[in-house]
């Protein structure tokens, strides 16, 4: 029971911060769009690479507050992401994912499992106190 709390609040840290950094990063590349002569079409590689950061930065805050099985937690933070942007862009805009989405999603769960495994074992794995 205490482990599943624990494994729980873990991934909605993860999914939390995967969030945070998303409404931040869009509102700075909606700025620089805004205000400077860039368009989308030149961004979006840099959206790309922020978005991969963002799911390992989760997956990583995820592993490094759940101690154990870092896959498994990174693992559900991408999953949980990735689930969420599905019932936004199904209930929202009546469209499922297309293949390149999903493919997107499918390396978006792959980075956050690398990140969990590496917060996992940077913030010195299961505590002795357990």
């Amino acid at each position: 029971m205490i482990e599943a709390k624990k494994i729980g609040g873990a991934v909605l840290y993860g999914t939390l911060t995967i969030f945070l950094i998303a409404v931040v990063a869009s509102v700075v590349f909606s700025l620089m769009l805004r205000f400077t002569e860039l368009t989308e079409g030149s961004i979006s590689l840099f959206v790309t690479i922020m978005s991969f950061l963002a799911l390992f930065i989760g997956g990583f805050m995820s592993g490094g507050k759940g101690k154990i099985k870092g896959w498994m937690l990174g693992g559900s933070t991408g999953l949980i992401y990735t689930i969420i942007v599905f019932l936004f862009q199904y209930l929202g805009y009546d469209s499922l994912f297309s293949m390149e989405q999903m493919v997107y999603h499918g390396c978006y769960i792959l980075t956050a499992m690398m990140g969990g495994i590496l917060g996992v074992n940077l913030s010195g794995g299961p505590s002795s106190k357990t």
